[in-house]
Order: structure tokens, then C-alpha cells, then sequence
């Protein structure tokens, strides 16, 4: 009978994420509650332990990025990032993929990948290269900042459940930075053998005979040659390729391509610098707990401030130094995108979160602790299941509430857990990301594509490079790492 119990709540808990997802945005923090209410008035299970300071870490992040955002911040820095990108063409699909995961570890979300996306086009596109190389690389790889980032919303949880374990920001750090970046590096690798050259691409060579795209100049003596002397278009010059910015032209072919200019409002660089401090201040007293004021706890034996209250308080000031700087109104802050976004990431993990301590907590002896068996006889079942459960949820936080707490339950060694956590990068699985539309959207050449077959696109090969690059390196790493 309490078989048959377990299934049925597992069942409420499964279908309150699918409907989460399918209903999109704040739904899958609501149905999450909502499976909760069902788990404690249905089934009579306590309550879980209602996630609190993740909540409020996530509140706090978003808060600051959104005072940067508002006065500019993301403007200089999308500007920056540009600028790498486009000085170092002929390596860009090693150089975009690790400008997209350094700018996401810097501000804590993989939306600032968005405004990425048609410079590296263009990039690609003016310097005759696959644009497919260099955008799926880095649509993938931003994603690998968000385990690296001290202030994003993942980290936020992941904080919360490691606490206790000896494993804090220095450590989890320790290990996910390093081997993201040689994901980076791998992906590129195998990245850049991706595909056919666009000279030699069907789809490209349809779209220019349609008029749909026009070759670029620095494809077009190649391409006359190609097709004996054929013009490029029906209309003679090649002319200007619409980006997903609105209006930035792919130069004539008797001129130099222009470089594609971010504006930054005026403060933007203060404000940005700001956060950047503040998010560093973070890094330092997590790397020195002396740094950190100490307390009493029940034993009477000091303890430091737990990283949780640091973070919430130093990015709730980060965000006030930032309005009172640059003289933003707070009422801007609370229109930008990304207050927005934030809040529904921090709802979303409320109620998954919450449906999934209630249920974990009240079904340890039933299938959690059969289940963490099974993971401690093969950690490797651990990255797997965080993989699938991130590409069915696309959230990251989510999961990391959901699938963390059973590999803790099973005893498993907090270096391990922290090397397969980066397993988050299964959140590419399906197209169901802005940045993943986006990218194929953005790229006229066709290269860069979607399938039937939902889980084979563009985005799959980099997504399984970065995934077994960034666990392999992990577990080495988390040898050398002391608890």
C-alpha cells in the first residue's frame, strides 16, 4: 500500500512539472505549489521546509542586475563582449563560446547571451565562416556560467542544500569554473568541425539562387568562380542582411564590413564596475570566512555569517550604490527585463523547491533511500538524472532543488555532487530556450537549424561535448579540492 502511495504522489509531483512547463513562466513555480497543496491536504504529508534564502538570494541578484540594467550596465557590458568577439574573427567559434560563459558567470543569467547572438552572426556571416559553429557553441556554453556564477539563481539553491556539507562557494567554484572552461575548449574543438563550409552547404547555396540571403564579400570571388561567373544575386549587389538587432547591414562587397556598435548610456561602465565589485566582494568572503562577522551558534562556539545573509545583503546594497550613483529611478528598476525574469525564476523555484522537500522528506525510507543507493553503486546515474530532469523542466534552479537533495540523501560525496551539478547543461535538450530560437531565427544561411526529431538540432553535439567535458573534468578536479 505504501507503494502504491509513493507512485501516486510521485505522479502529482511529475505532473505538476509538466504542467508547469507546458503553462510556461510563473505556472511552473505556481503548479509546484499547487502540487504541494494536494501532497498536504490529499495525502497528509508535512510540509517541506520552505526555501527561503534561496528565494530571497535570487530576489536580491535580480535586484542589482536590474539597478545595472536600468542605468546601463548590460549595455557596457554586452559592448565589451562585443568588441572581444569581433577582433578575433578568424577565431571566433573559440573565442564566442567563452566570451558568452565569462560575461554569464559575471552577471549571473544567460540572458545577456541575447544580445550576443547577431554580433556573432554577423561575425561569422561577413567573414564567410559557418555561422552554426560559433552560434550553437556559445548558446551552449553561456548556459555552463550559470553552475560558474557566484550570483545566479542555481547557485542560490545550490548553496542553500549545501550548507553543512563543507562544501561552500570556494570549493563549488573550485571545481565548476575550471572545468567549464575546458568544456569551453572541448566544445569549440569539436565545434569547429561541425557542418559543411557555406561554399559547399546546399541550404546556403538554395537561399542565395532564392535571393533569401546574399553571399558575403568575403565568400563572393570564391563563389563566382564556383558557379562560373554568375552574379551573387538577381539583383547584382550584394546588399544588406536584417539582423535580430533591426537594422545593422552586412557591408557591400567592395567595402570593409563595419563593426557592429553596442551604445552605452552614460554611466553605464560605473554601474556595470559596481555590480562586478560586489560580486567579487562575494567571491572574497566566501574564499576567507575570517572576512566574514562571527556569532555565537547553540554550542557557543563562534561560527562566520553564512553565505546566504552575505549574498542577500551585499547585492541588495550593490543595487542601492547603483541607483543612488547614477541617479536611477527605483521605478525603472522595476520595469527592466530582467526583474522581470528574475522573479519568475524565483517563484518557479519556490514552489518546486518547496512540492519537492515534501515529498523527499516524507518518502526517505520508501524510494529515497533505494534511489540514493542506486546513485552512491554509480554516481554516474546522478549527471544523467540531473541531464534529463533539466532538459524536461528547462530550469535549472528547479532541478538542482529537486534531483540535490536525493544525491545527499545517498551519502554521496559533496566533490562528486558538485562536479556532475554542471550536468545542468541538459537544459539544451529540447529547443525550448529564447536563446536557442533565437540563434536559429537570427542566422539567414539556414546553418544553424531545428529538426523533427525534437532532441537533434544544431544545439546537440556542442550540449553533449560540454556535458562529458564538464563532468570528466569535474571529477578530476574534485580530487585536489579539499572539503
Amino acid at each position: 500500500m505504501d507503494i502504491v502511495l509513493v507512485i501516486l504522489q510521485a505522479c502529482i509531483v511529475i505532473g505538476a512539472i509538466v504542467l508547469g512547463v507546458r503553462t510556461g513562466g510563473i505556472g511552473l513555480g505556481l503548479w509546484g505549489v499547487v502540487g504541494t497543496v494536494i501532497l498536504v491536504f490529499v495525502f497528509q504529508l508535512p510540509p517541506g521546509a520552505i526555501p527561503i534564502d534561496a528565494f530571497f538570494i535570487i530576489i536580491a541578484v535580480i535586484t542589482a542586475s536590474s539597478a545595472m540594467q536600468a542605468a546601463g550596465g548590460i549595455d557596457y557590458l554586452v559592448s565589451i563582449a562585443s568588441k572581444i568577439i569581433q577582433r578575433n574573427p578568424k577565431r571566433l567559434t573559440y573565442v564566442a563560446p567563452i566570451v558568452a560563459f565569462v560575461f554569464t558567470v559575471l552577471s549571473g543569467t544567460s540572458n545577456i547571451f541575447f544580445a550576443l547572438i547577431p554580433v556573432i552572426y554577423e561575425t561569422a556571416y561577413r567573414n564567410g565562416q559557418r555561422p552554426e559553429r560559433a552560434l550553437a557553441a556559445s548558446t551552449v556554453t553561456s548556459g555552463l556560467g550559470i553552475t560558474a556564477s557566484p550570483v545566479s539563481a542555481a547557485m542560490a539553491a545550490y548553496l542553500v542544500l549545501m550548507d553543512g556539507t563543507g562544501y561552500g562557494l570556494p570549493q563549488i567554484l573550485l571545481i565548476t569554473v575550471p572545468a567549464a572552461l575546458i568544456a569551453c575548449i572541448a566544445t569549440s574543438l569539436v565545434q569547429q568541425r561541425v557542418g559543411k563550409d557555406l561554399l559547399d552547404d546546399p541550404v546556403f547555396l538554395k537561399r542565395v539562387a532564392d535571393g533569401t540571403v546574399e553571399v558575403p564579400a568575403a565568400l563572393k570571388a570564391r563563389y563566382e568562380a564556383k558557379v562560373g561567373g554568375a552574379p551573387v544575386t538577381a539583383g547584382g549587389t550584394a546588399t544588406a542582411t536584417a539582423t535580430a538587432t533591426g537594422g545593422s547591414d552586412v557591408a557591400a562587397a567592395d567595402m570593409p564590413p563595419a563593426r557592429i556598435e553596442h551604445p552605452v548610456p552614460p554611466g553605464g561602465a560605473t554601474a556595470a564596475w559596481i555590480f562586478v565589485t560586489g560580486t567579487l566582494l562575494i567571491v572574497l568572503l566566501g574564499l576567507f570566512p575570517g572576512l566574514r562577522p562571527a556569532f555565537p551558534d547553540e554550542a557557543g562556539e563562534l561560527v562566520p555569517l553564512g553565505m546566504s545573509t552575505i549574498i542577500e545583503m551585499v547585492m541588495f546594497t550593490v543595487a542601492l550604490v547603483i541607483i543612488l550613483v547614477r541617479k536611477v529611478k527605483p521605478s525603472s528598476v522595476v520595469e527592466q527585463p530582467l526583474l522581470r525574469a528574475g522573479f519568475v525564476a524565483a517563484v518557479a523555484l519556490f514552489g518546486i523547491a518547496w512540492m519537492a522537500d515534501t515529498f523527499i522528506s516524507a518518502n526517505e525510507e520508501t524510494i529515497i533511500e533505494p534511489l540514493g543507493a542506486m546513485i552512491e553503486s554509480n554516481p554516474l546515474l546522478l549527471a544523467v538524472a540531473l541531464f534529463i530532469v533539466c532538459g524536461l523542466t528547462t530550469s535549472q534552479s528547479a532541478t538542482t532543488n529537486t534531483m540535490i537533495p536525493i544525491a545527499l540523501a545517498a551519502g554521496l560525496a559533496p566533490g562528486i555532487i558538485t562536479a556532475m551539478w554542471p550536468s545542468l547543461i541538459g537544459v539544451w535538450l529540447f529547443p525550448a530556450n529564447g536563446s536557442q530560437i533565437a540563434a536559429v531565427e537570427t542566422d539567414l544561411t539556414g546553418s544553424t537549424k531545428l529538426t523533427q526529431v525534437p532532441v537533434w538540432h544544431s544545439f546537440t553535439i556542442p550540449m553533449l561535448v560540454s556535458w562529458v567535458a564538464v563532468v570528466g573534468a569535474g571529477l578530476l578536479i574534485q580530487l585536489v579540492v579539499p572539503a
